[in-house]
């Protein structure tokens, strides 16, 4: 049985995951769910693509609400700052927890009860008296509930799609760059008519709307979940080979295994029947009595729901099928920890660059951040139609993306001209486009079922890149006086992730072999 466990296979269907009995949905012929790749599909989009509008959007137009600030406290550039990067970090760093909601409530409720925290968060803001108050308002609550509503909205895209999951993520994170531009427009004329204060109560009751995209995004069933994985096994039977090493290391280590999980359903069963004996026994009681048993009924069935959803969740970090024992995994989450930094240095530092060489004359007339804005769009599209191609493996799409930013980063200080910086600059914005990729990257790596978890883990690891970044960066400038090294230095970090990358998956490779005729009963 030992033998069983460590043998190895080519196909990135074997991540030891399991959806259900698959011998069972594959013995039968499967009609497909119009829902997947079409139909309501479209609209689990469309729900995403607003809800990076309203929220990643709207982090890109905080710069607006930042001089607001300055003017109004009279604090320190670096304190007030915090209020931002609080807000984008913990909507990103709250990831795993978020995951936690999602196994225990569903994507749905999550993204609701976020839509109401955020819309709460802006409100409360209106009133701050000082950045204090708005660290803990603006910063964690509106922050918390971003988080809670974005999550679910990613991993509702890799969901209901399978055969252009790439596009589809495309499409929806285009809602960033989108929501930038608007967002920025939006509360600039808020300011300039109403004042900051009504302009973030007015931005508050904007996004209840995040309360709608979240209505939208209707769950599929576990009928249908089954469907959508036994389609993936049998049309990419023989891709993705790169992936299988490590995506068989999740098996080796074992799954929740079924046993345990009957366990805990006939414990849960148990504790359901004998409130439904007591509620049996208690009909002839007065009606006090029946209250008191439905209170205890409906009590007993959240534990046991709660009870679940964190054994679940526990298990993906910490137990025996810790997402932690997949290389590739690991390897990516130590990437994402070096990459959002990289992506958010030339913000900072290009209006540097610009007036150094003398060129605000020219970047005036056509910025180089919105040159970077507007391709990171198009970016976004077209690298997702690219990855959808059945000749090309999205790994490798996702790998050449990030190898081409690492290089302009790093070139980036040596570009003196407008034309050449321009260029350099519509480089980062395409290549940037593979951030739509990640979390078809990471479906690939631990399946549709802990989507919710993984790409938690990497939104965290981004989160704690996009809080620290900038520290870092003005912080190197403030030692060497000088922008280059904080290109270099981070660009440098951002390649030790690649690495990992593009190493860990061939580090301990096993030769494939041929399953055992016991397992293939199983």
């Amino acid at each position: 049985m030992q033998n069983t466990v460590e043998k190895m296979y080519p196909s990135r269907e074997d991540i030891g995951y399991d959806f259900g009995d698959d011998s069972k949905v594959g013995s039968k012929p499967i009609k497909p769910n119009p829902n997947i790749d079409g139909g309501w599909a479209w609209m689990i989009v469309l729900s995403s693509f607003l809800v990076h509008i309203l929220i990643m959007g709207s982090q890109m137009a905080l710069g607006i609400l930042n001089m607001e600030w300055l003017e109004e406290f009279n604090q320190s550039r670096g304190l007030t700052a915090w209020v931002s990067s609080l807000s984008m970090g913990i909507t990103l760093i709250v990831g795993p927890f978020i995951g936690l909601f999602i196994t225990m409530c569903g994507c749905r409720k999550t993204a609701i009860i976020g839509g109401i925290l955020n819309a709460l968060g802006w409100i409360l803001s209106a009133y701050a008296s000082n950045v204090h108050y708005l660290f803990l308002t603006f910063g964690v609550t509106a922050g918390v509930g971003s988080g809670m509503v974005y999550l679910p909205a990613v991993v509702m895209v890799g969901q209901y799609f399978q055969k252009r999951r790439a596009l589809a993520q495309g499409l929806s994170t285009t809602g960033t760059g989108f929501g930038a531009f608007l967002m920025t427009a939006l509360l600039k004329y808020l300011c300039r008519e109403f004042g900051w204060r009504n302009a973030m109560f007015i931005q508050g009751a904007i996004s209840l709307n995040l309360c709608v995209c979240g209505a939208l995004m209707r769950p599929l069933s576990h009928k249908d979940v089954n469907e959508k994985y036994v389609v993936r096994r049998n049309s990419e039977n023989n891709q993705a080979k790169a992936l299988s090493h490590s995506a068989e290391t999740l098996k080796s280590n074992g799954v929740i295994s079924e046993e345990t999980d009957k366990k805990e359903e006939a414990t849960n069963e148990e504790v359901l029947d004998s409130v439904k004996h007591i509620e049996t026994e208690g009909k002839s009681r007065s009606g006090k009595s029946m209250y008191g048993l439905l209170v205890l009924k409906t009590a007993s069935q959240l534990t046991v729901t709660v009870r679940k959803g964190f054994g679940i969740w526990y298990s993906s970090y910490f137990g025996a099928a810790s997402l932690f024992t997949n290389r590739v995994f690991v390897a990516f989450v130590i990437w994402a920890l070096f990459a959002y930094s990289s992506f958010v240095i030339p913000f900072i530092h290009l209006p540097e660059i610009v007036k150094q060489y003398n060129l605000s004359s020219q970047n005036n007339i056509f910025p180089l951040t919105s040159i970077i804005a507007i391709v990171h769009i198009f970016g976004k599209v077209i690298l997702g139609i690219i990855s959808d191609l059945p000749c090309i493996s999205t790994w490798n799409v996702f790998l050449m993306a990030n190898v081409t930013l690492v290089t302009c980063i790093l070139t980036l200080p040596l570009m003196q001209t407008y034309i050449s910086l321009a260029v350099i600059c519509a480089l980062i914005g395409f290549s940037s486009g593979y951030f739509s990729l990640m979390p078809v990257v990471t479906e690939d790596l631990v399946g549709t079922k802990h989507l919710a978890n993984a790409y938690g883990i990497i939104i965290c690891a981004n989160g704690v890149s996009a809080l620290l970044g900038p520290p870092f960066a003005g912080w190197i400038y403030d030692i060497t006086h000088k922008y280059d090294f904080s290109f270099y230095i981070c660009g440098l970090l951002y390649l030790v992730g690649i690495l990992f990358l593009f190493i860990q998956p061939y580090i301990g490779k096993k030769q494939p072999q041929e399953k055992s005729t016991e397992e293939e009963q199983v």
